[in-house]
């Protein structure tokens, strides 16, 4: 008996292996295939649930995004949007302290405060805030780069949000 449910379990690893392989070798775009890809989804989506927006999916091609160009900030030092056309972007710093997917949201999401929403207009910064509770936003994807006491956050958003003269939500 013991040996059949381990053939069984055998035979089921295969098929699934066969299955992700004739898939193209990952996991379906819209399922977090990690703990940070998980928590990054829920904390946006508590975000915008405050707001009626429809949750966000995670997309591992947004996460590749957003991980060159984290990389590419942690070697060259800077701080600046990437200016793809094809993407929204939120950016996050953090030096001589570690963040978590908690502290990066939270930051963004407190720029609320800053929101007017009846003029939509901001009395100061609230462009990641309004990126996050995008309503027409459907897929996010974001990654982390750290050394030498930095960090570098980076969220890539499709559709992207901030569309001039349009309220997020």
């Amino acid at each position: 008996m013991r040996h059949r449910y381990w053939l069984l379990l055998f035979a089921l690893a295969v098929i699934g292996a066969a299955q992700l392989r004739h898939s193209g070798g990952s996991a379906p775009d819209n399922v977090p295939a990690s703990s940070f890809a998980r928590e990054m989804v829920a904390e946006h989506n508590s975000v915008r649930a405050r707001v009626g927006t429809r949750p966000l999916q995670w997309s591992e091609p947004l996460a590749s995004v957003a991980q060159e160009w984290a990389d590419h900030l942690m070697q060259t030092g800077q701080f600046v949007q990437s200016r793809n056309p094809k993407y929204g972007e939120n950016l996050y710093e953090i030096s001589d302290a570690a963040a978590t997917p908690a502290d990066v949201i939270q930051a963004w999401a407190e720029e609320v405060s800053h929101y007017d929403y009846p003029s939509n207009s901001c009395r100061s910064v609230c462009g990641h805030y309004t990126q996050v509770v995008w309503n027409d936003t459907r897929r996010v994807g974001c990654a982390v780069a750290r050394g030498d006491r930095r960090e570098v956050w980076v969220c890539e958003y499709d559709p992207p949000g901030n569309w001039v003269g349009r309220k997020p939500y």
